[in-house]
């Protein structure tokens, strides 16, 4: 396992920072294009993201099963093979899924913006922006390909470094255009977002240069697994692919989910606020929704992808040798991480909702009701994360069909339920439903895997149980220093009083928790080990 928990920190570690970036960026960003620029901006991007899993079918990471396999029987030859025939299929895939969005680009601009929509970004806004990001498609699938290779490997540093250098190039480029667009030459902020959404095509070509160089420099290391390959499957092209893509298509449904319960709002919540009346805030709840307080909301959700790219290929070797003790031991502390460091990240999010987002994205007359959304929404992120841990549970013990089953689930209660709720409870209806559409698919997912791997989940409950005690005392610290710091500042009304209050809240709160869970031995049950780090600080017998 401590394999596993190494490949999760080094990725975790790796996403952290990337989302961090993408989150600090946003600050400068709001700052310029605004709410209506943001709302632009996720209107892209959505569609965008559901297009990239699309594109890739999935198999990037059916790639990372596929070659821990056949590594694990001795046979590297085949999944050298299977990368170079991948690489050729997602640049076709990529290609179709580039003339599919750039073309369809205005219909989904009609579905998103209504005609005569009291709105202040038009149709042919819309259809621009979402055009300039597709071009990210031509290069994208590829390219992940070879990080599923890698990570089949085990070898995560590939992945983790590409993609923080995806991210620099992209901020960088992103944040230039729309100052030099909006700042230097006058222009529209419509057009800056549009050059905004570009900047995922210089990302791309940043991460292929980082990728092409891991490759060089591990070309001799792999060329010498090849010569001490002991067994040889020979399996036809056909054979290979008919192979991946049994693992692949739950994959699609896994990368692809987030954004299909965020496309079923791009949709329907513009037209549902509009009949109740709250027309003039709708597109700055949607931004505060599904942009910015969803960029503060996915950093805790950034372990859970980092903690199933790692763990997926463990767990394939486990089930594919049969090891049942193992298998059950890495299913168990997979999802008492999850639960461990997620859960009071989520709360106390919640709690300090008001000030992160004052403290992030400036204070005005409206800073109340976003963040009463972002405190609402914040409690979603633990089902995100369950999601896609329990879905890389169930691919890894070949059950991953059933992740089409558990999201279409999901789907049906967010798409038969998001206008009414919208339209009894405004813009919170909305997080609430995907609240229980996520938690649907997650039940679902536990109880497939919990009946097919013949796991007990008393460990977790146990556990899940301490964690929420100790929550519950990390809680009370941050309300009372809320309170003791409120006294005296005036968050509400000030983005740097704002900022101590958050500070603050993280500090005792994230210090308490970490002290209680270091001290009832919980980290260490968990982790598998003692932390030696704590150990220099904390000192316990």
């Amino acid at each position: 396992m401590s394999k596993i928990i190494k490949g999760t920190m080094l990725l975790t570690g790796a996403t952290f920072l990337s989302k961090m970036l993408g989150l600090l960026y946003v600050i400068p960003f709001e700052a310029l294009v605004g709410a209506s620029g943001g709302a632009l901006y996720a209107y892209a991007y959505v569609p965008y993201n559901i297009f990239l899993s699309v594109s890739t079918l999935g198999v990037p990471l059916a790639v990372s099963k596929f070659v821990s396999k056949y590594n694990s029987l001795g046979d590297y030859k085949t999944g050298r093979d299977i990368l170079k025939s991948g690489m050729q299929l997602m640049a076709l895939t990529g290609l179709i899924a580039f003339l599919f969005m750039f073309f369809g680009a205005g219909q989904v601009a009609h579905w998103t913006i209504s005609e005569g929509a009291q709105s202040k970004n038009s149709i042919e806004d819309v259809t621009m922006v979402i055009r300039m990001v597709s071009f990210a498609l031509l290069i994208i699938p590829s390219m992940s390909i070879v990080r599923g290779f890698f990570q089949g490997h085990q070898s995560m540093a590939p992945t983790a470094v590409s993609q923080v250098i995806e991210q620099i190039f992209r901020i960088v480029f992103l944040l230039t255009a729309v100052f030099l667009v909006t700042r230097v030459f006058g222009g529209s902020t419509q057009l800056a977002v549009g050059f905004a959404t570009f900047s995922a095509f210089i990302g791309a070509i940043a991460s292929c240069i980082v990728l092409f160089l891991y490759w060089k420099k591990r070309k001799p290391y792999l060329d010498k697994e090849l010569e001490s390959q002991t067994s040889s499957h020979r399996l036809s092209k056909a054979s290979m692919f008919k192979e991946l893509f049994s693992y692949a298509g739950p994959f699609v449904l896994v990368g692809i989910a987030t954004s299909l319960y965020q496309i079923v709002d791009q949709f329907t919540f513009n037209d549902a606020m509009f009949a109740t009346g709250l027309g003039s805030k709708a597109e700055q709840a949607y931004a505060a929704i599904n942009l910015y307080g969803h960029k503060l909301v996915i950093i805790p959700v950034t372990l859970a992808t980092g903690l199933s790219l790692a763990l997926m290929p463990a767990i394939t070797r486990s089930f594919t040798e049969k090891n049942k003790k193992q298998l059950h031991k890495q299913i168990n502390q997979a999802l008492q991480i999850i639960m461990l460091l997620i859960l009071p990240a989520v709360v106390g999010l919640s709690l300090l909702s008001d000030a992160a987002y004052g403290s992030f994205y400036g204070i005005d007359e409206n800073i109340g009701y976003y963040g009463k959304l972002l405190a609402w929404y914040a409690p979603v992120a633990l089902l995100y994360a369950l999601f896609t841990v329990s879905a890389a549970i169930l691919q890894g013990i070949n059950q991953q069909n059933f992740t089409f089953i558990s999201l279409t689930c999901g789907l049906i209660v967010k798409g038969s339920l998001n206008i009414p709720f919208i339209m009894m409870f405004g813009a919170i209806g909305s997080i609430v439903v995907t609240g229980l559409a996520v938690g649907t698919a997650v039940v679902m997912n536990l109880m497939r895997a919990r009946r097919k791997a013949s796991l007990s989940f008393k460990p977790l409950f146990k556990r899940t149980l301490l964690i929420i005690i100790l929550t519950t005392i990390m809680s009370v610290i941050v309300l009372f220093i809320r309170w003791a710091i409120g006294g005296i500042l005036s968050p509400e009304e000030n983005r740097i009083h704002a900022l101590i209050v958050l500070l603050a809240g993280i500090a005792f709160g994230g210090i308490s928790y970490l002290w209680l869970s270091y001290k009832t031995t919980l980290l260490e049950h968990i982790m598998g080990g003692r932390i030696r780090l704590l150990d220099r600080f904390l000192k316990r017998s």
